[in-house]
């Protein structure tokens, strides 16, 4: 998983909600994100580790995006629990449908950007 994301630049999280639900597509979404979760603290605190090592950390960003992912754990947490299996599925399938069609068209602009600068 962390040379996975390593290499694509996706979060954990996404690659690990969608290898769980393609292992184990009967257990509830709930029981899939909260061990996706416990997965990804691991691995983001050893990669966090890793380049505060090497001094690549933007502490504001860091910040930002601490305050910002606080309250959406807790209330995502809070809603995996009460909304019906359904609106769960189909919301982390939404997303993690967006996120790959961006790394798709990213990658097929970077494709079509080397081909041109090749040609000139």
């Amino acid at each position: 998983m962390g040379v996975l994301v390593s290499i694509s630049s996706v979060g954990a999280g996404a690659l690990g909600v969608s290898v769980l639900i393609l292992l184990y597509p009967g257990l509830p979404m709930a029981t899939v994100v909260g061990t996706d979760i416990a997965h990804a603290v691991p691995l983001t605190l050893i990669a966090g580790g890793g380049h505060w090592i090497l001094g690549s950390i933007d502490w504001h960003l860091f910040g930002s995006l601490l305050f910002g992912s606080l309250p959406g754990i807790a209330l995502g947490s809070y809603l995996a629990t009460r909304v019906s299996e359904t609106v769960v599925r189909a919301v982390l399938s939404f997303i993690l449908i967006v996120v790959g069609t961006k790394l798709a068209v990213e990658q097929f602009h970077r494709h079509v950007f080397a081909i041109a600068s090749d040609m000139h």
